[in-house]
């Protein structure tokens, strides 16, 4: 029987890093209260809340693998964003936040089976938890990544995940000699032959269009766990 994964209660973080990545990300690295260890995939509720108590929540994907003293979160701020925004232009070390977590089980991955990913813009957050925790233990064969952004500058973690053999598809600027456009089917069939599971993160447009990139190339339904969300990727 599979353990079932970890989940945290209501908490603080306190904010030890914050590091601004272009004009809509911010990294911040907080030292957790009595911290739960997470799996690659997870993810944590960050709450603000107001001197009046009015509270606004989100979640966040987890970048950091599991034996990093220190949580990492990747915050996209978002147009009219009431957390993404504070937390991008406010946040500063020392601050204090309210957070709950590690939650979910189902998108999480630990070197169980051969993975394939596909993750758009800043979906690719959890992917780096996962490609952390493969470079630490030598499972690097064992996870296949594709990122895709609008450029290099959209894409999270862009020299991280090049490093660790990610293949990045760019649609807005071209890579290299690669022409700018979403993965073609040939360039990526030979990550998905073999693949055990497949992973989809990114907005709702970019988990359609991912899943189906994944059927086309051989790939059950069934074998592919998607995480989504708003207008973030």
């Amino acid at each position: 029987m599979t353990a079932a994964p970890p989940v945290g209660a209501w908490t603080t973080g306190r904010v030890a890093e914050v590091d601004h990545t272009g004009d809509r990300l911010v990294r911040l690295r907080l030292e957790v209260a009595d911290r739960v260890d997470h799996l690659p995939g997870q993810h944590y509720v960050v709450r603000l809340r107001a001197p009046d108590d009015y509270t606004a929540q989100r979640s966040y994907s987890i970048a950091s693998e599991p034996a990093d003293p220190l949580l990492e979160l990747m915050v996209e701020r978002l147009p009219d964003g009431e957390v993404s925004g504070h937390l991008h232009d406010e946040a500063r070390a020392g601050d204090v936040l309210e957070l709950r977590g590690p939650i979910g089980g189902w998108f999480t991955w630990s070197g169980e089976v051969t993975a394939v990913c596909v993750a758009g813009g800043s979906g690719v957050v959890p992917i780096v938890s996962m490609v952390r925790h493969a470079r630490r233990h030598d499972l690097l064969d064992r996870l296949r990544v594709i990122a895709v952004a609008r450029t290099w500058a959209d894409l999270p973690y862009a020299d991280e995940l090049r490093s660790a053999g990610a293949f990045i598809a760019l649609t807005r600027e071209n890579l290299g000699d690669r022409v700018a456009h979403p993965p073609w089917l040939d360039e990526v069939q030979h990550l998905v032959d073999g693949a055990e599971r497949g992973y989809v993160c990114g907005s709702v447009g970019f988990a359609s269009y991912a899943t189906r990139l994944l059927g086309e190339a051989g790939m059950l339904a069934s074998s592919v766990r998607v995480e989504q969300f708003g207008a973030s990727g």
